[in-house]
């Protein structure tokens, strides 16, 4: 593999301060409630408000403040995700009647979470795309409450109007105006004015994402998510206009953001590096993207389509778009296994899932991948096994059970199992 645009290296921060600040965040919602929450949104959003549950006036206040063609936009958006949601939830099914022994019959339930919350950022840019991907597959999946909350517009006392139009669209039971790492900790803990919930979703800031992974087993997330990026592979027939356009959407994210490109021709590497310099002078948020294109953007060269594939699986990146001629197109997916979205040839570009082809754009980054998927139905539901025995049975798997239990030095499991086979003796 040769380097064609060398990318900055990402080393770990120093996390020690961040750390410490959250907790500190945490903790005082946790002994504060309400007041501290109020306190923060004044000191980060110059926000004053001192009810931080949105009303329905202030739902239809968004509504005026949004265009008709705005909202027919989001709710053609809103549709596909739910007929995907609405697909992957009918694959989730339960399971009955399975008997390993005479008499044993086991099963799962598949069970939605109580009560959610749907972070959905509010620094950068309103990013009310968010608010779709996350509530509409937790209402799909039978969440009974679904909360969502964001940060105020700065200075003000209210969340972006598209965003709480699309909260609303999206089908939230109660919208809270609060963002950072106090968000997640008063939803996890509870506060006077706002609920705990059993799971919270969504992305955020490094403040959010510590106090995500700071509260995690208190509720549950989704996953610890950090900068944005998208991997490319492509061969000689990729237009190199097209692969730069993918690389600044993704670039434009944040400074941290990574658009990366491995290719098996050199002369197209060479051609997006030149596309993406000349496409940046035209870009509005050319500041942000090109501060991110210049620290963390690369360029490598592969051997072969397998050494590109075997890179890209090792990466395990957020987005995995495939350019490469339409007969190696099949191949090339087929032997990819660690992304968090894939995106099949050049006219699937990763930004079509970022609003509206139907699947999330809430997805693992820096290697999560490997591990985990992104946010989905299934997110929102646990599959809850179960078991009933007839005497028989129970009298059958005893003996065994006793004598794994004694072996284990577990006197009271043994006796557990042969209390009840010495209580049906006669039966």
């Amino acid at each position: 593999m040769k380097t064609l645009k060398f990318s900055k290296e990402r080393t770990e921060a120093d996390i020690t301060q961040l750390r410490k600040t959250v907790s500190d965040i945490i903790g005082n919602i946790i002994k504060n409630g309400d007041e501290a929450l109020i306190s923060y949104n004044e000191q980060f959003d110059k926000c004053d408000r001192s009810m931080i549950k949105v009303t329905a006036d202030e739902i239809a206040e968004a509504y005026r403040n949004v265009s008709q063609n705005d909202v027919e936009d989001m709710k053609r958006a809103a549709a596909n995700i739910r007929y995907f949601s609405e697909a992957q939830r009918a694959t989730l099914k339960p399971l009955e009647n399975v008997s390993p022994e005479e008499g044993i019959m086991l099963g799962h339930r598949i069970i939605p979470v109580d009560s959610c919350c749907c972070y959905v950022p509010g620094g950068g840019y309103p990013l009310y795309s968010t608010a779709l991907m996350l509530a509409i597959p937790a209402k799909v999946a039978g969440v009974e409450r679904v909360a969502a909350c964001s940060p105020m517009m700065k200075g003000t006392n209210k969340i972006h109007p598209k965003t709480l139009v699309a909260m609303d669209i999206a089908g939230v039971d109660e919208i809270y105006a609060v963002g950072g790492a106090q968000a997640i900790a008063a939803f996890s803990y509870g506060t006077e004015q706002i609920k705990d919930v059993s799971l919270i979703v969504g992305p955020g800031n490094s403040f959010v994402a510590e106090a995500k992974r700071q509260c995690y087993g208190k509720i549950g997330i989704d996953f610890v998510a950090g900068p944005s990026e998208v991997l490319i592979i492509a061969d000689g027939t990729a237009d190199p206009e097209i692969i730069a356009a993918d690389i600044l959407a993704q670039s434009e994210h944040d400074k941290e953001a990574k658009g990366l490109l491995v290719t098996i021709d050199k002369a197209i590497g060479e051609k997006v590096i030149a596309a993406v310099e000349k496409q940046l002078e035209l870009l509005e948020t050319k500041e942000k993207a090109g501060e991110s294109w210049g620290n963390y953007g690369e360029v490598l060269l592969a051997d072969s389509l397998d050494e590109a594939i075997a890179f890209a699986n090792a990466y395990a990146p957020e987005h995995m778009e495939v350019n490469v001629r339409e007969e190696d197109i099949e191949y090339v997916s087929g032997k990819l296994r660690n992304y968090g979205s894939l995106f099949i040839g050049e006219n699937t570009a990763e930004v079509f899932g970022d609003y509206a082809s139907g699947t999330n754009h809430t997805l693992p980054t820096m290697g999560a991948a490997k591990y985990t998927g992104g946010v989905w139905v299934g997110s929102f539901l646990k599959t809850c096994t179960y078991q009933y025995m007839s005497v028989s049975a129970m009298k059958n798997i005893a003996p065994l059970v006793s004598t794994l239990a004694r072996g284990e030095g577990l006197i009271a499991h043994a006796r557990a199992a042969e209390i009840r086979k010495e209580k049906n003796n006669d039966k």
